[in-house]
């Protein structure tokens, strides 16, 4: 007897090794409802870009590379030389998802920023011009509009409730390959990356690659809990650490590209640092926390509010400031002319201020807001341009175009922020005022033509007002 349980005892311990390893196979997550449930409302985005060549020729040899000119002598017109003169389509891809049923659809602001056109390709291989109705590149985000009704949509979970550990799945197009499913784990929350001061970032180790930037990352009931934006990698391809937006940030910065087309910080004019454990110590701090303002804008809302140089905030309306990173979420998620409760340390003491926030430095909103009137219009904000403006266009002419009612007539032309309108209807555009008085008399009838430059390139587009 004592020898058989000898020899039976590696086979059951191999059993057991085997019961357990089922077992922990079991417990791992299964993403096949998830990606049945999700992927109709993912999205691949491709845009195109025109860019404008110099001038000159350019000859290519039996590979395709550009050669000096005088190599011609030697292949005569065997490889013809092409003119760098003229226009360059440059397309790239990215991927996003749809959030409302009538098509509005959320991105990364540096999957469609600059580009000419954007297309979007549905689950079901439609293909849909979009419009931007506005983005956010201090957050990477944008939001498009496809005219289209009855779309499927992602449910929008809480990023707030993320754990570190927690399992996470991405749908996306890395290299153009539709609807790809990668999956892993949540390695940190609330990254700071130094470009990017007004995001927390979700770290994760779900690969993802060139094309899934925009696409969403969801969390295990299938809820959108963030939007994949940024790899760390040395070699251009996934190594292990992803960053994704959180979605509640997310969604409020696509609140208010929908309603206002744009998103307006608030701006307290400070120049801040981290407060190390030694200046912890050397301001009478129990510990290294705060944000130390090392400098501030003589003219801001900072220093009119009382602020110096030397003060540490270490609550914003009752929030802490654990690291200075923190501060400039906190002041960026407020709206210029919010008054803020700021707690400060000032020679060793509490104490506490209100600090009217103001408009970030070099925004239009003042632009913006003298000439929104022009909106019952053409449904566009413009500005008049200074000479030296129009001189580097090479204009004599022309306003530009600051914000775009993503409802209104030039919407449904075309037309874009950042366009310069030269010419409506054969009528020089020489001010605002000018713009609103052809405007007024454009017929409701007939499609007029309309002049721009965008991104350097003259263009002409018609532009059809709509009849009351």
């Amino acid at each position: 007897m004592k020898s058989l349980s000898r020899l039976m005892a590696p086979a059951l311990a191999m059993a057991a090794l085997m019961g357990a390893q089922m077992a922990q196979a079991r417990e791992l997550p299964d993403f096949t409802q998830l990606v049945k449930d999700s992927a109709p409302a993912v999205v691949n985005i491709a845009t195109t870009t025109e860019i404008k060549r110099t001038s000159g020729p350019v000859f290519r040899g039996p590979d395709g590379q550009e050669m000096p000119e005088f190599f011609k002598h030697f292949f005569g017109d065997q490889f013809p030389g092409q003119g760098r003169g003229g226009i360059e389509k440059r397309s790239s891809l990215g991927s996003g998802f749809i959030i409302s049923d009538d098509g509005y659809i959320m991105t990364n602001a540096h999957v469609v920023d600059g580009a000419d056109e954007v297309m979007v390709r549905l689950n079901d291989r439609r293909e849909l011009k979009a419009q931007v109705v506005g983005e956010d590149k201090k957050t990477d985000i944008a939001l498009l509009k496809v005219k289209a009704d009855d779309l499927p949509t992602l449910p929008m979970g809480d990023s707030d409730a993320l754990e570190v550990g927690q399992w996470v799945a991405a749908i996306g197009s890395p290299f153009g390959f539709d609807h790809s499913v990668t999956a892993g784990i949540v390695s940190a929350i609330d990254r700071t990356l130094p470009s990017d001061a007004y995001v927390p970032f979700i770290q994760t180790d779900v690969a993802i690659n060139p094309g899934n930037s925009g696409g969403p990352l969801f969390d295990l009931e299938g809820d959108v809990v963030g939007i994949n934006s940024q790899i760390y990698t040395r070699s251009g391809g996934f190594m292990g650490v992803s960053f994704a937006i959180p979605i509640n940030v997310a969604m409020g910065v696509a609140d208010k590209l929908k309603t206002d087309g744009r998103v307006d910080r608030g701006w307290l004019g400070v120049v801040i640092q981290p407060v190390s454990k030694d200046l912890a110590e050397s301001f009478g701090l129990d510990r290294a926390r705060g944000a130390l303002i090392a400098d501030l804008d003589p003219d801001g809302p900072a220093a009119a509010s009382g602020l110096k140089a030397g003060d540490i905030i270490m609550a914003v309306d009752g929030d802490e400031v654990e690291t200075s990173a923190n501060l400039p979420r906190m002041v960026g998620a407020s709206s210029p002319g919010d008054s803020l409760k700021l707690s400060i340390l000032r020679d060793g003491k509490r104490q506490t201020l209100q600090a009217k926030v103001g408009h970030w430095p070099g925004s239009d909103q003042d632009k913006i807001a003298a000439a929104s009137n022009d909106k019952q219009g053409l449904g566009i904000a413009v500005t008049e341009l200074g000479k030296a403006a129009l001189a580097e266009m090479n204009l004599d002419n022309g306003v530009k175009v600051l914000e775009v009612d993503p409802q209104g007539v030039a919407a449904e032309a075309g037309i874009t922020a950042g366009d310069v309108l030269v010419e409506l209807n054969q009528q020089p555009l020489t001010s605002v005022q000018s713009l609103r008085d052809v405007v007024a008399k454009l017929p409701a009838d007939r499609p007029v033509s309309l002049r721009l430059v965008r991104n350097g390139r003259p263009l002409y587009i018609a532009l059809r007002m709509r009849d009351e």
